[in-house]
């Protein structure tokens, strides 16, 4: 969700452009924390004085402290974000508040996945979907203490992401926010993300995992129920939240807008039973902006704060609740208590923002980071051979595509295709970056270095950009797709004509490389027409440096898909109307959403059902080749307390340094009905030519039950269980695997 909290104004880095940008900033900005009354000046207040600023006393006892010096309508403020977090202001929407209690901190809220957004200064880096195609833990760590400095530096304290997703459709508009389609990679990079958010003690930002739970589209996303069996629930999308609690230990979740089996998330008694309870989340839940539908229900379910001003969460309401006995004093004060917590715990108490923010927190370890999660997150898709670039002098090298350039022509350009554009629509309607180093110049740079020249042509014309293809030796054609909140995509297709463009180039250019920026997948009707397809999803502003490296072999693709590409639209798991979008019966104003599909999710249902994708998931080439061999699997430990231990070796026989990603999936007994092999582990194996390495991968009992890798959800008993019999451990490049080895955990 956008920041509605604050606006620093015009973005030097990431700003808004158009009508239509400036209209919806207008509305989202209309219930700010501005423009209400503040607290009369007090005597100055000794803060070493009140225990709860006492930093010796635990979170804990300094929490209780505050709330015990606190009136009913100062405990009120914590279950909002403004009062909340604006302690010398009194008055939000026309809502009146008392002063709050003295040294209670400003806090400052900020959406950023990607980036700390809306703001100027900042770093923009590539969308997350690029960071989950690295599968580099500690490159989403270190994206994370990035970010939590440069919010940080810029009076932000805390970043609600990261976000995580079931990726059931490649439709959905939020694609390219998310991690993929395995709730393991979501929970581990986005846990590395929250505890990199939350790393720096000097520089306190606390992080926010979203959006809990189900909430996998933007089509009517507050209108809709997200209908499904406890199993899918707990092994597809409430999983990734416990990798996530477990490794990140984040202070806040956010709930999502829609409605999970007919109740809206944020008054949903899974808040408690689930999260808080089975999970053991122990921070606070905040609502998303206008995801609140209730006073009682969401106080008792345990929904925490209601984010941006009081509408649900008044005094008034809260007031009239408790006469009624439809909530308790115990409801108020928990909830109170668990921010207040959390803003101690995090940091926020002893740490205020600085009084100026600081004009420029983007350094340059910052932008190095940027182009090493480009490089890493950007996939080689396919390649017959025109990749690596090697032009020789005197040779042409066409540049084909209105977003290689960060000049306006046609189309939109470097700029608007680098980070997630948002929301979703034309060109004046999206985040832009301005500092963005465009891929056309670094191109010219490095083909300079070589003697060849560079040729450009915004693609406007596709019959004009054939025949500057026809010219060169080899053509670079770039392809989008815009993708965003608020609007699910109608199809998988390039756009401004970009399948047509592509498909003119390649039958007119001797060697044809397509470069893509998309924030999904594509179907490519012209895949066998090119020679190379280099993904890049969204690279961030060092799009550039990182692409021209790619293209010229100075770094060696490594990224592999963390999404299945599917052959046309039809071709997906959730495919009926009732799956997606779901259905609205007579007079009703709630879209039915039907998860039918069950654990059949991305690459789950491509194997169950034996379908051959586009490009499975894991898949992507790179400049050199690999061998996997020597697969051995053994188990240690008490029956239910497995540890396991995968090992087998890693050879690369190609002639290039390269970094492959072995992956370990593992199919369980029969006897758990599981659909597919899952993945459970991969390792980053960097090799020199013919350099071999054994790979060993050992899963202790504690990361098998944090991720539940052995165990199936039994919704008869309602207990997780690891099931009897043979499994079976499988490893490759991707999905597709090589090795097998089959095992017991029995004993």
């Amino acid at each position: 969700m956008p920041d509605r909290r604050r606006r620093n104004g015009p973005s030097r880095r990431l700003v808004r452009r158009g009508a239509t940008a400036v209209a919806c900033a207008v509305l989202l900005t209309a219930l700010p924390a501005t423009a209400g009354a503040t607290a009369p000046a007090a005597a100055t207040t000794d803060c070493s004085t009140l225990p709860w600023m006492d930093s010796s006393k635990s979170a804990d006892a300094r929490a209780k402290a505050l709330l015990a010096a606190s009136t009913q309508h100062q405990k009120y403020r914590w279950l909002v974000e403004q009062p909340a977090n604006s302690p010398a202001q009194t008055t939000f929407s026309g809502v009146t508040y008392p002063a709050q209690v003295p040294c209670t901190p400003t806090v400052t809220y900020t959406d950023g996945p990607e980036g700390i957004r809306s703001t100027e200064g900042v770093t923009a880096f590539p969308a997350q979907i690029a960071l989950a195609s690295g599968f580099n833990t500690d490159t989403a760590y270190a994206k994370g203490r990035a970010m939590g400095n440069e919010a940080f530096g810029k009076g932000k304290n805390v970043v609600l992401g990261p976000g995580m997703s079931g990726g059931r459709t490649p439709l959905a508009g939020r694609t390219p926010e998310y991690l993929g389609e395995d709730p393991v990679v979501n929970g581990v990079l986005a846990g590395a993300q929250a505890r990199g958010i939350e790393s720096d003690p000097n520089k306190p930002v606390l992080s926010n995992l979203k959006h809990y739970v189900a909430n996998e589209q933007e089509t009517d996303r507050q209108t809709s129920s997200s209908n499904m069996d406890e199993r899918t629930l707990k092994e597809i999308y409430e999983l990734p939240y416990g990798i996530a609690l477990k490794n990140g230990r984040p202070e806040s979740v956010m709930c999502s807008y829609n409605q999970l089996n007919g109740v809206y998330t944020c008054e949903n008694p899974l808040l408690e039973d689930n999260l808080k309870g089975e999970l053991g989340f122990d921070g606070y839940v905040m609502s998303d902006f206008g995801s609140v539908h209730s006073t009682a229900a969401s106080l008792r379910a345990g929904l925490d704060q209601e984010l941006n001003r009081p509408v649900w969460f008044t005094p008034e309401k809260l007031d009239a609740a408790l006469v009624a006995g439809e909530i308790s004093q115990a409801d108020i004060d928990g909830a109170a208590f668990r921010v207040v917590r959390s803003y101690i715990r995090g940091g926020l108490f002893d740490h205020p923002l600085p009084a100026t923010p600081a004009a420029d927190v983007s350094t340059a370890a910052h932008k190095k980071l940027a182009r090493q999660i480009a490089e890493e997150g950007s996939v080689l898709l396919k390649n017959d051979g025109a990749l690596p670039l090697a032009p020789r002098r005197g040779q042409t090298v066409a540049v084909i595509g209105s977003v290689a350039s960060d000049e306006r022509t046609s189309g939109p350009t470097a700029k608007d295709l680098c980070s997630m554009p948002w929301p979703f629509g034309s060109v004046g309607n999206t985040m832009v970056c301005e500092d963005v180093v465009a891929p056309l110049d670094s191109i010219r740079r490095r083909a300079a270095e070589a003697g060849a020249r560079v040729v450009y042509d915004d693609g406007g014309d596709p019959a004009r950009a054939a025949a500057v293809a026809a010219g060169a030796d080899v053509t670079v054609v770039f392809g989008y797709q815009r993708l965003g909140e608020f609007t699910d995509a109608q199809d998988l297709t390039l756009d401004g004509g970009g399948d047509a463009l592509i498909r003119a180039v390649a039958d007119a250019g001797r060697s044809t490389v397509a470069v893509l920026e998309t924030g999904t997948a594509t179907t490519m009707p012209w895949l066998s027409e090119v020679d190379s397809v280099l993904e890049t999803w969204y690279p961030g502003e060092q799009a550039g440096p990182a692409i021209a490296a790619l293209l010229f072999g100075d770094a060696n693709p490594s990224g592999k898909l963390p999404m299945t590409f599917p052959k046309s639209e039809e071709q997906q798991p959730a495919g009926t109307p009732e799956q997606y979008p779901g259905v609205l019966s007579d007079g009703e104003t709630i879209r039915q959403v039907d998860y039918s599909e069950g654990l059949e999710v991305g690459y789950r249902w491509y194997q169950a059902r034996g379908e051959e994708p586009l490009f499975e998931f894991g898949h992507g080439l790179s400049y050199t080749e690999f061998q996997l061999s020597g697969l051995e699997v053994s188990a240690s430990g008490r029956s239910g307390e497995k540890g396991l231990t995968v090992r087998f070796r890693v050879t690369n026989t190609g002639e290039r340094t390269g970094t492959e990603i072995p992956q370990v999936y593992l199919e369980l007994p029969a006897a758990a009905g599981e659909p597919a092999p899952r993945l459970v582990a991969w390792e980053r194996v960097t090799l020199k030519p013919g350099q071999s390495a054994p790979v060993t991968i050992r899963l202790t009992a504690s990361d098998i039950e944090a991720g539940h890798l052995t165990h199936f959800w039994d919704s008869a008993r309602g207990e997780w269980r690891t099931p009897s019999g043979v499994f079976t451990a499988r490893v490759g490049s991707s999905s597709d695997t090589s090795l097998a080895r089959r095992f017991t955990l029995g004993g």
